[in-house]
C-alpha cells in the first residue's frame, strides 16, 4: 500500500507543473492590457512604461513564467493590480466561500442522488423507479443558469422563502441560520448535474451486481433479503467512489456560473470579476489554486479507491 502510495503522488509533481504552464499560458492569451486597464485611456505612455516594469511585464514571458513559479512556491501569490492588495488572502478567503458551497452541493448530491440511483435500481419496472430514472434524466439535462432561475422565481420572488444573492443578509449578524438560509438555492442550483451523474452511476453499479451469481449463493445459504441487500450495496459503492470525489472536484472548480448569478463571494466569481478587470495576478493565483484543489482530491480519491479495492494496487 505504501509503494502505491508513493507512486501516486510522484505522480502528481509533473500533473502540476504542466497545470501551471497551462494556467500562465492561458491567462497570457487572455485579450488587453492590464496596465492600460488600471490607468485608463488617459494615461501617459510614461506611466504605463513605469508600471508595466514595476509588476516585470517588460520581461520575456519564460522569465515571467519562473518568476511567478518561484513566487508562488514560496506563498507570494502577487498583488493584485486592480485592488493593489495582495492575493494571496484574497484567494484564501474567496476558497473558503466555494468549499462552504461546494461541501453543501456535495452532500446534497451524496443524499439525494444515491437515494435515486437505489430506488430506480431497486424499484425497476415500477412507478417509483421510473419516477427516479426520470428525475435523473432532469438533473442531468438542465443547464444551471436555468435552474437557478427556476428556484429564485419560485422560492424567492413567489414565496419569498430564501434570498437570492451573497451569503449573509447586508447588515445583519451574520448568523449560521442565515448562511443556511442564502446557501440553499445556490447548493440545490449546483447539486444538480451531480445528483443526476451519482444516480445514473450509482443505478448501474447495483444493477450490474445484482445480475452476478454469488447472490444466489447468499440467497441459498438463507440470508436475508436485508443483508443480501447490503452487500449488494457494499460491493457497488467502491466504483462510486472515484465519481464522487471528482463531482466534489468539480463542485470546487466548476460554480463560476453559480457564484456569478447568486453573488456567491467565492473563488469563481472573484476569477469572473478579475478576467473583466484584467487582473493577471489574480486570475492566475485563483486558476491555480482551483487546478490544484482538483488534483489533491483526485489523489485522495485513488489512494482511498487501492486501500478499498487491492486489485488496483501494484503487484
Amino acid at each position: 500500500m505504501l509503494r502505491f502510495v508513493v507512486r501516486r503522488v510522484a505522480m502528481v509533481v509533473p500533473i502540476l507543473f504542466g497545470v501551471a504552464v497551462l494556467v500562465f499560458a492561458i491567462v497570457k492569451l487572455i485579450p488587453g492590457d492590464p496596465v492600460a486597464s488600471l490607468l485608463g485611456p488617459t494615461s501617459t505612455a510614461q506611466a504605463r512604461a513605469e508600471l508595466t516594469k514595476l509588476y516585470g511585464l517588460d520581461k520575456p514571458l519564460p522569465t515571467q513564467f519562473f518568476t511567478w513559479l518561484n513566487s508562488t512556491l514560496h506563498g507570494n501569490l502577487g498583488r493584485s493590480i486592480a485592488r493593489q492588495t495582495p492575493v494571496a488572502p484574497m484567494v484564501t478567503d474567496a476558497l473558503k466561500n466555494t468549499l462552504i458551497l461546494a461541501s453543501a452541493a456535495f452532500l446534497i448530491s451524496i443524499v439525494v442522488g444515491l437515494a435515486l440511483g437505489a430506488l430506480a435500481a431497486f424499484r425497476r419496472g415500477k412507478p417509483s423507479g421510473s419516477v427516479a430514472s426520470g428525475v435523473t434524466v432532469i438533473g442531468l439535462s438542465m443547464p444551471q443558469y436555468t435552474a437557478a432561475l427556476i428556484l429564485i422565481i419560485v422560492f424567492a420572488v413567489q414565496w419569498k422563502v430564501f434570498p437570492t444573492s451573497g451569503m449573509y443578509t447586508a447588515g445583519g449578524a451574520q448568523t449560521f441560520p442565515d448562511l443556511l438560509r442564502h446557501l440553499v438555492l445556490p447548493a440545490l442550483t449546483a447539486s444538480l448535474v451531480s445528483i443526476g451523474l451519482l444516480a445514473r452511476m450509482f443505478r448501474s453499479s447495483l444493477l450490474d451486481v445484482m445480475g452476478q451469481d454469488w447472490l444466489e449463493a447468499l440467497r441459498s445459504r438463507g440470508l436475508s433479503r436485508r443483508r443480501i441487500t447490503g452487500h449488494v450495496i457494499h460491493n457497488s459503492l467502491p466504483p462510486i467512489l472515484t465519481i464522487a470525489g471528482l463531482q466534489f472536484g468539480y463542485l470546487l472548480s466548476g460554480v463560476v456560473f453559480v457564484e456569478t448569478i447568486f453573488s456567491w463571494p467565492g473563488l469563481g466569481l472573484l476569477i469572473y470579476q478579475s478576467i473583466s478587470q484584467r487582473d493577471i495576478a489574480v486570475v492566475q493565483a485563483g486558476v491555480l489554486v482551483s487546478a490544484l484543489v482538483f488534483v489533491v482530491v483526485n489523489l485522495i480519491v485513488d489512494i482511498a479507491y487501492g486501500y478499498l479495492d487491492p486489485r488496483v494496487r501494484p503487484s
